[in-house]
């Protein structure tokens, strides 16, 4: 079970993995700003903790003799030191970890198992999310997500698997915070603060007894501080930019909910990354620990003022730190890729097989963030984007501009169809000077005449006549073109209308729904009529048209 022993033990192999890893991880740090002092202010934030756990039971050193406090006297005690030294925002979101073990630990007034484990991961996890004024997935908080996700679901009696659990699905998210946030992708790095609280849950796995023979969680890559470079101050705060040059935390007590909520919007419209938490006690009037990002000092100060009393006031300038003035450029590890955005996994692997990395948007159009992420992600120096989607043009363009601040070479082919965008691929070299094959592959997109069938859903007025519910339509360009009884009918008349300009391959899409035989009966049909034509059936898996044709 979970006493004041295991919190002491908890707290002091945390310390001590953070201490282990703390320049590792402030050399990744950057976001949501790039100062290079995550892994320092975790590390401060749980000597914190420690500390004020030996004050309350005048325990100097070492860890405390099993029973020595209450466990939930103990919990307490580490959530307030936590609290009152939390340093940044990382040491903001960690204070809240502790607060949320506490308060379950002190809820369960007893035996502290396996289930008072998931619920203070999930409390925690709350806890953190709510101290965020704009959270963002691939940070901290996704890690904490899935660490509590996984503990809630481990149907365990024994502590130490649930925290176990935890931990690896903790490693897995972390893993995968590089391609969920542009700033982390275009370093090419994972999130810090999450790389830190890896630490601190995998120090609660081996405080608890790991299972026999499960080693603990593999460090993820991490590349060093000269991978921030350029990309480090570009955009907004959020993003780790200029725009606010100034870190300011202070305590703040006697207020109320009411007055606090009020400094929280406050300094919502003075700066950023705004973190305003309390120790819990009802109606607000205990103490809080106060954070933001801004330009203003003085302003920040005011509001605290306006809501209570703030005390020891703590002011950081960016541009001080270890991080802010770092250079070179350890991203790229390849010259070249081409990126394309495709609806389905069956035409991502044939976009894969042709050479391409590829984004799958398959449920929801990637936007710009989703783009440039994905561009950092291919770690090339020069990329050509295919956004496959007229809609996605603009998407594709801020996105590229953005990489090429950052000191990436992005090139948009505005193709129209996925089929236009595997046209490009096909004529791909990589031996090709860079701008000669951008050529090339531009000249074969526009050469690739495209079209699709939809089924129409109601009676409407089209350009070559009235449809009904049923009908088979003919698109291109977007516009009907025809108008067939059924998809069989309509494959055939839209091939040989897309042929009659002439052609020497026609390939054909099916969709996720469509029958194999109707790209088998196109195909034979097509050998007949057009011998000199090649003809190439692939299952795509799009969902929005049965058939897309594509025409070189």
């Amino acid at each position: 079970m979970i006493d004041a022993a295991l919190l002491s033990r908890w707290t002091a192999e945390s310390a001590a993995g953070l201490e282990r890893r703390c320049a590792e991880i402030d050399d990744i740090n950057v976001f949501p700003v790039a100062d290079g002092d995550t892994g320092t202010n975790m590390l401060l934030t749980m000597r914190a903790a420690g500390d004020e756990l030996r004050r309350r039971y005048r325990e100097d050193s070492g860890p405390l003799a099993p029973g020595s406090p209450g466990c939930a006297e103990a919990a307490a005690a580490l959530a307030r030191g936590a609290l009152v030294g939390a340093r940044g925002n990382s040491g903001v979101i960690l204070s809240q970890v502790l607060r949320g073990f506490s308060e379950v630990i002190a809820e369960a007034q007893g035996s502290v198992d396996a289930g008072v484990l998931r619920a203070a991961l999930g409390r925690a996890h709350r806890l953190a999310r709510a101290a965020v004024a704009r959270p963002r997935e691939g940070t901290v908080l996704s890690v904490l997500a899935a660490a509590a996700e996984a503990a809630a679901s481990d149907r365990s009696d024994t502590l130490a698997n649930v925290a176990a659990s935890a931990a690896s699905a903790a490693a897995e998210a972390l893993r995968a915070t590089t391609s969920q946030l542009p700033e982390l992708a275009r370093a090419g790095v994972v999130d810090a603060g999450g790389y830190g609280l890896l630490v601190v849950l995998d120090a609660l796995a081996t405080a608890l007894g790991r299972p026999a023979g499960e080693a603990p969680s593999p460090p993820p890559p991490a590349r060093a501080r000269t991978a921030r470079g350029a990309e480090a101050l570009t955009t907004d705060r959020e993003s780790g930019s200029d725009r606010f040059s100034y870190e300011v935390m202070f305590l703040l007590d006697g207020t109320d909910d009411a007055r606090v909520a009020a400094l929280r919007a406050e300094l919502g419209s003075v700066g950023d990354s705004v973190a305003v938490v309390g120790d819990g006690t009802p109606g607000g009037t205990g103490l809080w620990n106060v954070h933001v990002h801004c330009n203003d000092i003085g302003a920040a100060v005011e509001a605290g003022i306006e809501a209570g009393r703030p005390h020891r006031v703590t002011v950081m300038r960016f541009a001080d730190q270890p991080g802010a003035s770092a250079t070179g450029d350890t991203r790229f590890t390849r010259d070249r890729a081409v990126l394309m955005v495709v609806a389905g996994p069956e035409v991502a692997e044939l976009a894969r097989a042709s050479g391409a990395d590829v984004v799958e948007a398959a449920d929801s159009s990637p936007d710009a963030d989703d783009l440039a992420a994905a561009l950092a992600g291919t770690r090339a120096r020069h990329v050509v984007l295919l956004p496959g989607d007229p809609d996605l043009t603009a998407h594709a363009e801020r996105a590229a501009s953005a990489a090429r601040r950052s000191g990436q070479e992005v090139v948009v082919i505005p193709t129209s169809s996925v089929l236009q965008g595997l046209s490009a691929l096909a004529v791909h070299d990589v031996s090709r000077r860079a701008g000669d094959d951008v050529v090339a592959m531009a000249e074969a997109a526009a050469g690739t005449r495209t079209a699709g069938l939809l089924v129409a859903e109601s009676e409407a007025l089209t350009w070559v006549g009235r449809c009904s519910p049923g009908d088979v339509l003919g698109i291109s360009d977007g516009e009907v073109v025809l108008i067939a009884p059924d998809l069989s009918v309509g494959a055939l008349w839209l091939a040989h209308r897309m042929l009659t300009a002439g052609g020497e391959l026609v390939t054909a899409l099916l969709g996720a729904e469509a029958d194999v035989e109707l790209g088998e009966h196109l195909a034979d049909d097509l050998r007949r009529t057009h011998p000199e034509v090649d003809v190439v059936v692939y299952r795509s898996g799009q969902s929005d048209f049965p058939l897309v044709l594509g025409v070189e």
